[in-house]
């Protein structure tokens, strides 16, 4: 009549239903969570220099040296620079085909040089270094235009005409190691 609770059996838990149940919750887990992944900034690298090279020899003029400290501020050829003119600048440097004997020669032996402080805040170097990208961009494009009537981004890539804007406005920058 009356149960004891002693007499009672403990009821079993299956294993099945608690393997189901494990594999439910991974299952959710791995869909709901989101993998962090870091990018970062795609550079395309010159070709390692063989042992004993000698740089070449860059005229000073030729050479466009950019240098963010760190206070944020831009200083080009030593000159405090605003961000949003960088780009412009860049231009008339690399365009100037010797007629300013303060800027380059040509498009081929422009140098653009960037250098930063450790202290540099990254969101104004990544501000600068689109500026910098960005006017190669528009000069290829120009380029693109005049020589054959279409965008540098709408030649086919790899194609005999986009080597030849890059042989136009060759991409020469070189990133020095941040200052202590």
């Amino acid at each position: 009549m009356f149960d004891n609770k002693r007499d009672r059996e403990d009821p079993e838990i299956g294993g099945a239903g608690m393997a189901d149940i494990a594999f439910l919750l991974l299952i959710f887990f791995l869909l709901v969570t989101t993998i962090d992944v870091d990018t970062g900034i795609g550079l395309q690298l010159p070709p390692a220099p063989e042992e004993n090279q000698e740089p070449p020899p860059i005229k000073e003029r030729n050479l466009l040296n950019i240098l963010v400290n760190s206070q944020g501020m831009v200083l080009m050829d030593e000159e405090p620079t605003p961000v949003n003119q960088v780009k412009q600048k860049v231009k008339e440097f690399v365009t100037n085909r010797g007629k300013n004997p303060e800027l380059s020669d040509s498009p081929d032996k422009a140098i653009v040089s960037i250098k930063t402080d450790r202290e540099t805040p990254y969101n104004v170097y990544i501000d600068m270094l689109d500026e910098v990208m960005g006017a190669y961009a528009e000069l290829r494009n120009q380029g693109a235009q005049s020589e054959f009537g279409v965008s540098y981004e709408q030649l086919e890539e790899g194609s005999e005409q986009q080597q030849a804007i890059k042989d136009m406005y060759p991409k020469k920058i070189s990133i020095a190691e941040p200052n202590q």
